[in-house]
């Protein structure tokens, strides 16, 4: 049996598996994140790392498994970070996650001393707040002492990995999402490092996520009541686990959005897709010698999770919000939603863009703002697939997973706004898990990356309907809607 490990960004899901991938448990483990105002995002890993311990010792006791019995270990991470590590493995701060945004300032400076162009040629990535490379210039400048002290800086799975094994490595798909990682040479790019000024000694080595890593330490074991020596495979970032989870492991796969916290769309090919506008990024996948072109919003289902939370006195129940929203409309009758809660990646890539509902109207209520955050989301996802949907072989139906995939009102929405067959596959709040789960047995011998697919099925398929001619149309405005605002959200950050 194999435990998966997913490190999100809510908590930890994880997952036990037989060897022929069948999942006999699953346990979550949740943590905080701190936000401020000024695009802090930021977790503390000694809680990856308790919520890693709680989630095994409750797989193990929930099906009475010994712990002798686990074959291994492999991990899904959120991607992006930065945790920055003393000479004796300690984090030296707060780790910088994915979605904080305060290094702008810092990715500016990148970017007109090396060049927007030419850093996306080499990376695949353009440069950008969220990325690794611009977070550890931004700790540089204001926590010089931590920054002065750190001997290595690693992503999220990285650093349990670390407390598992005692060995600090990262994989080519972490690799690829730092801002720093080199597409055709497979090597960390000494000139972004020089560019940006900052030591490449910090930077640890890049395997891929298929290799053993190592073999759990005594003190691991015994914290996780599993047997030393079991074995650690270095799995991956999220995205590409995902992709493994939906089965799409081969460049023939359909492309597919996970509909989770963020949201993304993405499909498989044998070569990194550079888009010229730079909208897209390009991920290593977890399957050794592919890539994974990526286009991402940043708040997803996170979108209708904030909305529980912001609309009324008390949390609503997000599936209350969705049927009361199925029976109104919104765009038909002029309201939107810019989805921009902390910002935006593709196509805008504009941290300082913020959340927006245009066209309020008096009769409006909390179905017709619930209304508009799912189709908001749908015309972001809309624009994340064109640059990838035009550049690909992937133009068919579209499949789905993730949280936000359970919601059929939500995927028929979704057909009709992309104008293609949406289908959900039966992989929804576990994906990453399973995506590490699959990456794991690959690792150990016990089997191939054909397998993913055969472990999950297309449940349900939503045809776009009579409003789908509509949407066009739609999305036009709901992007105009953003240009318009742009200036506005520009002057408002420099405030």
């Amino acid at each position: 049996m194999l435990i998966a490990h997913d490190l999100g960004t809510s908590g930890n899901k994880a997952s036990l598996h037989s060897t022929d991938g069948a999942c006999l448990a699953t346990a979550t483990a949740s943590y905080p994140t701190r936000y401020a105002a000024d695009t802090t995002s930021e977790q503390d890993p000694h809680d990856w790392w308790a919520a890693v311990v709680t989630t095994t010792h409750e797989l193990l006791a929930r099906t009475g498994t010994p712990g002798d019995r686990i074959e291994g270990i492999c991990i899904s991470g959120q991607m992006m970070g930065l945790v920055l590590l003393d000479a004796d493995g300690v984090p030296l701060r707060p780790a910088m996650i994915w979605s904080d945004q305060r290094a702008s300032a810092e990715a500016a400076e990148l970017g007109a001393r090396f060049g927007e162009d030419a850093a996306y040629r080499i990376t695949g990535n353009r440069i950008a707040a969220p990325y690794t490379l611009p977070k550890l210039m931004w700790v540089r400048a204001h926590d010089p002492a931590a920054y002065e002290r750190a001997t290595a800086i690693c992503a999220a799975k990285d650093y349990v990995n670390l407390r598992l094994t005692g060995r600090l490595a990262t994989d080519r798909s972490d690799a690829s999402h730092t801002g720093a990682y080199d597409l055709a040479t497979g090597a960390w790019s000494p000139g972004l490092l020089d560019a940006a000024g900052v030591d490449a000694a910090l930077w640890p080595e890049v395997l891929e996520a298929t290799d053993v890593l190592g073999t759990l330490t005594p003190q691991a074991a015994d914290e996780l009541g599993l047997r030393a020596g079991t074995r650690v495979v270095t799995g991956g970032g999220d995205g590409p686990m995902a992709a493994v989870a939906a089965g799409c492991v081969t460049p023939d796969s359909p492309g597919y959005v996970c509909l989770g916290t963020s949201a993304w769309y993405a499909c498989t090919t044998t070569a990194p897709l550079l888009d010229p506008e730079r909208r897209t990024f390009n991920l290593g996948h977890v399957v050794p010698g592919l890539w994974t072109p990526t286009a991402t919003t940043q708040t997803g289902a996170g979108s209708l999770q904030w909305a529980a939370q912001a609309f009324g006195d008390a949390p609503a129940e997000v599936s209350e919000l969705i049927a009361a929203a199925a029976g109104v409309v919104a765009a038909e009758e002029d309201l939107f939603f810019l989805p921009y809660l902390i910002g935006e990646r593709t196509p805008w890539w504009d941290p300082a863009a913020s959340g927006v509902f245009v066209g309020l109207r008096m009769h409006h209520r909390r179905p017709h703002l619930t209304r508009a955050v799912l189709e908001g989301v749908g015309y972001s996802l809309a624009l994340c697939m064109a640059p990838l949907r035009a550049g690909t072989a992937a133009t068919g139906a579209v499949d789905v997973i993730g949280g936000g995939a359970a919601s059929d009102t939500w995927l028929s929405l979704l057909a009709d706004i992309w104008g293609v067959p949406v289908r959900r596959r039966s992989v929804t709040s576990q994906a990453n898990s399973l995506g590490a789960a699959v990456t794991g047995l690959v690792g150990l011998g016990f089997a191939e990356f054909s397998l993913a697919p055969t472990l999950s099925t297309v449940e349900a398929e939503f045809e776009p309907g009579a409003d789908a001619g509509a949407q066009p149309a739609r999305l036009a405005r709901f992007a105009d809607a953003y240009r318009a605002l742009r200036p506005w959200f520009a002057r408002e950050a420099v405030r």
